[in-house]
């Protein structure tokens, strides 16, 4: 049976007052730096239920000059900038090397809210990405040991065979170390958040990085 996706996409809404309330938001309260009203609104998030918050999306550039993208995990967030983890050698690692900018987006659908960040990355130093990895979990450390990512597998049972490898290493010694994990910090030169509002009057404020601090600033939606 084929798929009628238009029929489909006109089906769906956005924000179902079943399963989302759009708080009020006023950027007159907002706090003076975006880390402060970031911690805020996830906190927020998790305690509405959201899913994952803790996932969003990271845009690069690779080095060819293309674009893209994919969901990865927040390791933290704190005045220095915004911190994820990946395989230096993985085609994010290599897109880093290559231009080292980079751009968040978390999305909460339970609350209508985005928050963007966009900046310069920098690799943390190799004992701070090995006590990052080794701060996560028995399967964390297995996947990062199963290295590898982003090469061309040959089949399925290739994958099944070093990962269970993987995960006998990780269980006999959980500070065995991997040399390609990396965590990356984002130091925000703007930071976005996006109150969705039920009468399509959205709140977009926007922190700008100057040589003062924080500037913040309106955006029409």
């Amino acid at each position: 049976m084929e798929t009628d996706l238009p029929a489909l996409l006109r089906s769906l809404r956005v924000w179902d007052a079943a399963t989302t309330t759009l708080p009020a938001f006023d950027p007159d309260t907002a706090p003076p730096t975006p880390v402060l009203l970031f911690t805020d609104w996830f906190a927020e998030a998790v305690a509405a239920g959201q899913p994952e918050p803790h996932t969003m999306s990271l845009a690069t550039v690779d080095e060819a000059g293309e674009p893209d993208v994919r969901i990865v995990m927040l390791h933290g967030a704190d005045p220095d900038g915004w911190s994820f983890a990946t395989h230096r050698t993985s085609r994010k690692g290599r897109a880093l090397a290559a231009h080292p900018y980079a751009a968040l987006a978390f999305y909460w659908p339970v609350l209508g809210r985005q928050v963007r960040v966009r900046g310069p990355v920098t690799a943390a130093p190799s004992s701070e990405s090995q006590a990052d990895l080794h701060a996560r979990s028995t399967g964390a450390l297995a996947a990062a040991l199963t290295g590898r990512q982003s090469e061309e597998l040959s089949s399925v049972d290739e994958l099944r065979r070093a990962s269970q490898a993987a995960w006998d290493r990780a269980r006999s010694n959980p500070a065995e170390p991997s040399s390609t994990w990396t965590l990356y910090r984002l130091r925000p030169e703007t930071v976005e958040f996006f109150q969705g509002d039920p009468d399509r009057r959205h709140v977009r404020l926007e922190y700008r990085s100057t040589q003062f601090g924080w500037s913040r600033t309106l955006l029409w939606p």
